[in-house]
């Protein structure tokens, strides 16, 4: 009966042992995002989006269509990968072709027949304009459709997947980078995320968002602009992780050796 009892209580500190061991390793309050929103079903607001502009240096995908399914097609093999417009980088460790017209220096976008015209400062909405405005002098009713080819993001840090990312759509947020990153690691400081992003007079802004509260769907930085860069700060609790793991598992070690051994022998004793 004695054995009995002296085991159950080593099981007892063993199950304390270990479950203080996990317990330490992570807090859900540290990782939850937007935790201020309580309710299951409630109307949040949202920033407004804003239609990013062109720069010098961009790539833009243009497409023109006319009632004459090959009159356009000058233009739009533009598009397509040739020597003269194709462009490597490098995106989540692979090389991938970016291609499309370059805008210049000047930011005017060079097109065959319709020749350079000028968009650095338009949205891609205003810049389909100019380019139907340019078109309609050589095409019949011809329907023009513009949008970025390099729109790229840039997540760093303690994420799953940093790397730069070439995104499908203009309207981009901050939630849906850090998805494409593979979410932030355990580690990964949701309180202090930091937005760089260059501006208008070539300077960068540097700023700094809450993923757990609500806020961050009305601010001005939820959605990204193009080349934005995310940084996500490790957490205190990976640093001292780093520096006391071989001791934390040595502790764990010793106890259950320890406990392996008064085990036995109490076993032995009571034999």
């Amino acid at each position: 009966m004695r054995n009995l009892l002296f085991r159950q209580k080593l099981l007892l500190i063993f199950s304390f042992i270990v479950t203080a061991f996990i317990s330490s390793c992570a807090n859900l309050r540290e990782v939850k995002y937007l935790q201020d929103i309580n309710s299951l079903e409630s109307e949040v607001s949202v920033a407004e989006f804003k239609d990013p502009i062109i720069n010098s240096d961009d790539i833009l995908v243009v497409t023109v269509n006319t009632i004459d399914p090959q009159a356009g097609q000058v233009i739009n093999n533009g598009n397509s990968a040739t020597p003269g417009n194709a462009i490597t980088i490098a995106t989540s460790g692979n090389q991938q072709q970016i291609t499309g017209y370059l805008v210049d220096r000047e930011g005017n976008i060079e097109l065959p027949v319709l020749g350079k015209i000028k968009i650095s400062g338009l949205t891609t909405l205003q810049a389909r304009e100019a380019i139907r405005q340019a078109a309609v002098k050589f095409y019949n009713s011809p329907a023009v459709n513009v949008r970025f080819a390099n729109f790229k993001v840039t997540v760093l840090g303690e994420v799953t997947r940093p790397a730069s990312y070439v995104v499908p759509s203009e309207k981009v947020s901050v939630l849906d980078a850090l998805g494409y990153a593979g979410d932030l690691t355990i580690y990964g400081k949701r309180q202090n995320v930091l937005l760089l992003r260059k501006n208008e007079t070539g300077k960068t802004l540097a700023v700094k968002l809450d993923l757990t509260k609500k806020e961050l769907l009305k601010s001005p930085y939820f959605y990204l602009r193009q080349n934005d860069v995310i940084y996500v700060e490790p957490s205190k609790a990976k640093v001292q992780n780093s520096d006391s793991t071989f001791f934390r598992y040595a502790g764990l070690g010793i106890s259950l050796v320890s406990l392996w051994v008064i085990l036995i022998n109490q076993t032995s004793l009571g034999n």
